[in-house]
């Protein structure tokens, strides 16, 4: 089992930054990964950032250059660093970790969602 709990969100004006964290506890595997999505109303949930354990990143064309990931795998933590935030950044934004397994499989856990709300 996996357990993840997001902090950081919170309302920003326009241009301003923000860090989201993400803690995860319980069974990582070396070779998960870590990433953010995230879900506005009437739309559906998408990726934002992810990051491989030895830190191979990807990034939605939408953040590039505004937004970056980054992981300590001591910590089992992600962050997702944001600037320059934009009013259509707003959404609920969500952790998820990927577990691959030995037979092929791949499980995900998803946090519980934080809230960015940017103000134009």
């Amino acid at each position: 089992q996996v357990q993840l709990v997001e902090s950081g969100g919170g309302l920003v004006q326009a241009g301003g930054s923000l860090r989201v964290s993400c803690a995860a506890s319980g069974s990582i595997f070396s070779d998960s990964v870590m990433g953010w999505y995230r879900q506005a109303p009437g739309k559906e949930r998408e990726l934002v950032a992810a990051i491989t354990s030895g830190g191979t990143t990807k990034y939605a064309d939408s953040v590039k250059g505004r937004f970056t990931i980054s992981r300590d795998n001591a910590k089992n933590t992600v962050y997702l660093q944001m600037n320059s935030l934009k009013p259509e950044d707003t959404a609920v934004y969500y952790c998820k970790v990927r577990n691959y397994y030995s037979d092929g499989g791949e499980y995900d856990y998803w946090g519980q969602g934080t809230q960015v709300t940017v103000s134009s």
